[in-house]
């Protein structure tokens, strides 16, 4: 299976389709028989992605597209950011080994032998095991959506992220086997829409945090909706201003003017009952959602979180500190290193990647101009990797905030 990608910059749809067909010209991709294309643009070209989603259609007709808008894009060893880009990717993945779905043409469900519907009617074999997702942050019940997405695969492991740019918040799911009645065909506006891959289809996805704990893990105790009480049985409040060495007494009133900048920067780490919050009792695991602190109850030494939380949860205050995020993007890398070249000596080298970024990441937050894709060139190695920076990503069936979710395609 082959990879190649592309990516240039320019805010005129067909000149930047232009330079980036160049440049897969270049690499030999009209002799590649490509059968499955990545395409992510910036927020700047968002109103023009059905002009570049048919450019490319006519380029490659045989092509089945997915994609979605970003803050900005990214390809192997670069970022634009604010700036008028497109990254695309095509591969030569085998055409039974993976489904695109959207709104209007939804991933069947499982039956209870597993065998997919898809499968059972129209005999191809095709079991979704695993699957990319992209989605509309606008779109209600969003986690809803996503939890019975994965209830339709195999290993129930989603990869991908939101997309941004407002009313614009555009992400792509094109057939190119199925009618087109639409008047923009394959670009798609709220809900969900990606690519389903079968066990055949081999890749690796890991999830990099970009947060550090500041205190210990504790088990909620006490709580109302998105409004943590009690922590290991003791109030919520007191424990955040214990965890930021913060000795501000709080009055009806709240808090003292001077400790609040303090308080803004400090997020919560969340997992589930039955997850680790901590890995090694150091960094986060990578069941761990971070959730911005939207609230105080003085009164009730309550904090509320942007997320829904119950007792048993696990939480852990947090900031962002890169010198923690760069720690755990390397450890994911040479993770997927290990998956690629395991101990036994077979080896299955890296063909192309996808890697979906919080739009709070990227170099800027790394130390310089793409200093975060760097990271992982130097890790990967040169391989054709494409991505964006999104509002919100996408694992298992959660979503994320400040990680990335790099996935490698053998």
């Amino acid at each position: 299976m082959r990879f190649l990608h592309a990516h240039a910059t320019h805010p005129q749809a067909d000149l930047v389709l232009s330079r980036v067909w160049a440049q897969l010209e270049s690499q030999g991709v009209n002799a590649l028989g490509a059968t499955l294309g990545w395409c992510y643009v910036t927020e700047q070209l968002a109103p023009q992605i059905a002009a570049i989603l048919r450019g490319l259609r006519e380029r490659l007709p045989g092509v089945a597209w997915v994609g979605g808008v970003g803050v900005g894009v990214l390809a192997s060893g670069v970022e634009y950011i604010d700036e008028p880009a497109m990254a695309v990717m095509v591969s030569t993945l085998p055409s039974d080994d993976f489904r695109v779905f959207s709104g209007r043409q939804p991933l069947p469900p499982l039956p209870r032998d597993g065998r997919s519907a898809l499968a059972l009617h129209s005999g191809v074999g095709f079991v979704p095991h695993t699957a990319q997702v992209h989605a509309d942050a606008s779109t209600p019940e969003l986690q809803e959506l996503l939890a019975e997405l994965a209830e339709r695969t195999r290993t129930g492991y989603l990869f991908g992220g939101l997309s941004t740019g407002g009313a614009h918040s555009f992400h792509l799911a094109l057939d190119p086997l199925a009618e087109h009645g639409e008047q923009a065909p394959g670009v798609w506006s709220g809900g969900i829409s990606g690519v389903a891959f079968s066990d055949r289809a081999h890749l690796v996805s890991r999830v990099t945090q970009g947060c550090q704990p500041i205190g210990v893990a504790r088990q909620i105790t006490a709580a109302t909706r998105n409004v943590v009480y009690e922590l290991d049985g003791e109030p919520a409040l007191q424990c955040l201003l214990r965890d930021l060495n913060l000795t501000a007494a709080v009055t009806s009133q709240g808090l003292p003017r001077e400790v609040l900048p303090k308080v803004r920067a400090t997020l919560v780490g969340l997992t589930d009952a039955n997850s680790d919050l901590l890995e090694s009792r150091q960094h986060f695991g990578a069941d761990t959602r971070v959730r911005h602190l939207i609230g105080l109850d003085p009164q009730r030494q309550g904090v509320a979180v942007s997320d829904l939380v119950e007792p048993g949860m696990h939480l852990a205050f947090c900031q962002r500190n890169v010198a923690a995020a760069r720690r755990d993007l390397v450890r994911i890398c040479a993770e997927i290193r290990e998956e690629f070249d395991p101990q036994d000596g077979t080896s299955r080298p890296p063909a192309g990647a996808i890697y979906i970024s919080c739009a709070g990441r990227g170099g800027p937050h790394f130390g310089g101009p793409n200093a975060e894709m760097q990271i992982i060139q130097h890790a990967l190695g040169d391989i054709p990797l494409v991505g964006m920076f999104a509002g919100g990503e996408i694992a298992r069936h959660h979503l994320y905030g400040y990680t990335g979710v790099l996935t490698v395609f053998a």
